[in-house]
């Protein structure tokens, strides 16, 4: 894993990577920094950093895409696969550059709420709270493009897929105001939700007796309930998709100085599942 680790994280700074993303992150967030903190004297740098998030949706997506689909498609992924080592390993190996990738910039973060005390007032645990959060954004992001970037041999289409991924993610509280309120659209919802759920698990699996059960057992449940007490199904798509909303646990140190554990707890979820489905996903490659 140590081997690993250290093989991905020279590459990132041989290939310029992840030069350019640590230098377009602090540049970009050194603009707020100036305009904001320096120059109309906000005491806040939490909120300075609140306008970064944007560039994790172009730079986050440039440093995962090449995670595995480069191995896959020059077929090295053969020797990382028969290499000594298990895959859970190969992918924390790979995992733990990228997030080191991204950990530097938020280390030169730290430097900035010192400036502003310097300068004035200051609101150090806030700030380094926030820094705190924005790194663990960061971490989810990756492990949800290094997902991604397992699922093709095209680092152009493991790009764009996790560029979308992430403009959905930073955009999810506007687009919880399109899903339908009433009972029979919830059902509706829940159903197509349960449905990809199942097609994945079918990719996975490859086996459509499997799949098969579980597509039924999905509608005829959603179906009973709605039809024992349908109030259930009232406002479910947004109170439960509501909660995705990642931003939010960012936003909450931000603007209210209120640190959400659930939030905090909900990054550490996101990045165990979406790490245990890349392993799953090689783990699939290697036996097929």
């Amino acid at each position: 894993m140590t081997a690993i680790y250290k093989r991905e994280l020279k590459s990132y700074f041989q290939s310029v990577t992840g030069c350019v993303f640590v230098a377009f992150l602090v540049a970009f967030t050194g603009i707020y920094f100036t305009a904001y903190n320096l120059t109309y004297g906000y005491p806040y740098f939490s909120y300075t950093l609140s306008g970064s998030l944007i560039v994790f949706i172009v730079g986050i997506p440039l440093i995962t895409m090449k995670s595995f689909a480069e191995e896959r498609k020059n077929k090295t992924d053969q020797l990382l696969l028969t290499a000594p080592v298990s895959l859970t390993k190969l992918v924390l190996g790979k995992y733990m550059a990228m997030v080191t990738v991204v950990a530097i910039p938020n280390l030169i973060f730290c430097l900035f709420p010192l400036i502003i005390k310097a300068n004035g007032t200051a609101y150090l645990k806030v700030d380094y709270i926030s820094i705190g959060i924005f790194f663990l954004l960061g971490c989810v992001y990756v492990a949800i493009g290094m997902f991604m970037s397992a699922q093709t041999e095209s680092q152009i289409i493991a790009f764009i897929s996790t560029f979308g991924v992430l403009l959905v993610l930073y955009l999810w509280n506007g687009l919880m105001e399109f899903l339908p309120s009433s009972a029979e659209g919830c059902l509706m919802g829940m159903i197509a939700i349960l449905s990809a759920i199942v097609f994945y698990i079918y990719r996975m699996m490859q086996n459509w007796l499997v799949g098969a059960l579980l597509e039924a057992a999905s509608v005829i449940g959603c179906v009973i309930v709605y039809f024992v007490d349908s109030t259930r199904y009232e406002n479910l798509l947004t109170n439960l998709l509501g909660k995705l909303a990642l931003d939010d646990v960012f936003s909450s140190v931000t603007n209210n100085s209120i640190v959400d554990i659930g939030g905090i707890f909900l990054y550490l979820s996101l990045i165990a599942v979406f790490v245990f489905l890349t392993v799953q996903a090689i783990q699939k490659r290697r036996w097929s």
